[in-house]
């Protein structure tokens, strides 16, 4: 039962105090809390309660910003301001800035939940290439690619390769506004890479579905349409609920509408083909960027044996296999088979190498063999204990832990020197530009 003022609709003005996890300022108003969106910290605006369930904190939207902070620009997204889309929660900061946010929240979740201080500085990653332009661009951009260079361009827009689109029961695409089932159908939010929209607007598609676009490495544009999921039965009961969260998790039918469905993609000169709807990084530089990075920390001899956890289609299990040689073991593990099946074929090469499908948790308790190094990229939930303890147990000399949540990622760090490891070093990556998203990669090592 909610208790408190229902302040919802109302609007206060506001001084803006630190950022918190989640794209939102922090503020203070008769002894209530309110998470503000669309501010920075130090200024005064004026906001509108968009949220209000009680208790002791709500939700609000700066809808007029009375006292600019000096790193306030003109956003450069028009579909994610108040009412809109949650796609770009900073696009009203300049880059310097939103990474400034980032690295602040990033420390505070380390303190808070990892107990431990230290300098947060969130870096940007360079994108693989510029955008193509002629025929003889292209083919030097895709050369550039399988090479796995980079031409050092750190894009702030159109970064993003991948979409993940609803369909309104119009037929139209869109995204959802933000913490809402409306669907918004204006697709000008500058996040996607060229030609990845290309079309969408034009068309009608099946409504309830959802559209999974990719543009690949090659630059072709693939569309997969998932159908509708089931409907579960209606109700505000237990059984209802958790009909309605399987439903939305189920399966789905696919059905490749644009392009192969199968996205072509090259980290450090390898070739990989993954299904469309499969995992990727997002970002167009990612992958290479934390390529070289696990290449650069992880530094196995030859022989050496070493794990990749949630290795998906296994781009950090490449690199280990040919630091470990063909007389090193490299043990991928990955939940989804599709991903083992493509990762298998892109490094059938390396004779050191092999993915399985499992569950991270249970092929951990299966070994008895003592890796030199893991490596491990979990969802965004994290680890947690189920995963950290029994690895914390096998006693790596060295672990690599990539988490794409700072609570999450914290939580983990305050379990890895709860097992007796120590943080060697800490990187943070602005993979997810205009957005409160950041990227964390902590080596970990034996105190």
């Amino acid at each position: 039962m909610s208790t408190g003022p229902d302040w919802f609709g109302e609007t206060f003005q506001l001084r803006l105090g630190a950022p918190g996890h989640g794209g939102f300022c922090i503020a203070r108003h008769e002894g209530r809390v309110l998470f503000v969106r669309h501010g920075l910290p130090g200024e005064l605006v004026l906001a509108r309660v968009s949220e209000d369930r009680g208790g002791s904190f709500c939700r609000a939207e700066a809808i007029e910003i009375l006292e600019p902070s000096p790193d306030r620009v003109a956003p450069n997204c028009p579909v994610s301001g108040p009412g809109g889309a949650g796609c770009c929660d900073f696009s009203f900061a300049t880059p310097d800035a939103q990474r400034g946010l980032k690295a602040a929240v990033v420390g505070e979740q380390l303190r808070r939940l990892a107990r431990w201080e230290t300098e947060v500085v969130v870096e940007p990653i360079p994108g693989p290439i510029d955008p193509p332009r002629t025929d003889t661009d292209v083919s030097a951009d895709i050369a550039t690619r399988k090479s796995g260079a980079t031409r050092g361009n750190v894009p702030e827009t159109g970064w993003r390769t991948r979409v993940r689109l609803v369909v309104d029961a119009a037929g139209r695409a869109g995204v959802h506004r933000y913490r809402s089932t409306e669907v918004m159908t204006d697709l000008l939010c500058p996040q996607p890479i060229s030609g990845a929209l290309a079309g969408i607007a034009d068309r009608t598609w099946a409504p309830g579905a959802e559209l999974v676009i990719a543009v690949d490495a090659d630059g072709l544009q693939h569309i997969v349409e998932l159908a509708a999921p089931a409907t579960p039965r209606r109700g505000g009961d237990r059984r209802a609920t958790a009909a309605r969260r399987a439903a939305a998790h189920a399966r789905r039918a696919e059905r490749v509408l644009s392009g192969s469905g199968r996205a072509v993609q090259y980290v450090a000169g390898r070739r990989w083909e993954v299904a469309a709807t499969g995992f990727w990084q997002a970002h167009s530089g990612a992958a290479q960027c934390y390529s070289d990075l696990v290449a650069e920390w992880a530094d196995l001899d030859s022989g050496s044996t070493a794990w990749d956890l949630y290795c998906g289609a296994g781009v950090f299990a490449a690199r280990l296999a040919e630091q470990a040689g063909p007389t090193g073991s490299v043990q991928g593990v990955e939940s989804s088979r599709s991903a083992v099946a493509d990762g298998t074929a892109a490094l059938r090469d390396l004779p050191g190498a092999h993915l399985h499908a499992d569950r991270v948790e249970r092929w951990i308790a299966a070994r008895t063999d003592v890796p030199g190094v893991v490596v491990l990229d979990p969802p965004r939930a994290g680890a947690g204990k189920q995963v950290i303890a029994p690895l914390a147990a096998a006693n790596p000399g060295r672990i690599i832990h990539i988490g794409c949540d700072p609570a999450a990622f914290a939580r983990d760090i305050g379990l890895y020197r709860d097992a007796g490891y120590r943080v060697g070093a800490l990187r943070a990556f602005d993979a997810f530009p205009a957005t409160h998203h950041v990227e964390c990669v902590a080596m970990l090592e034996r105190k």
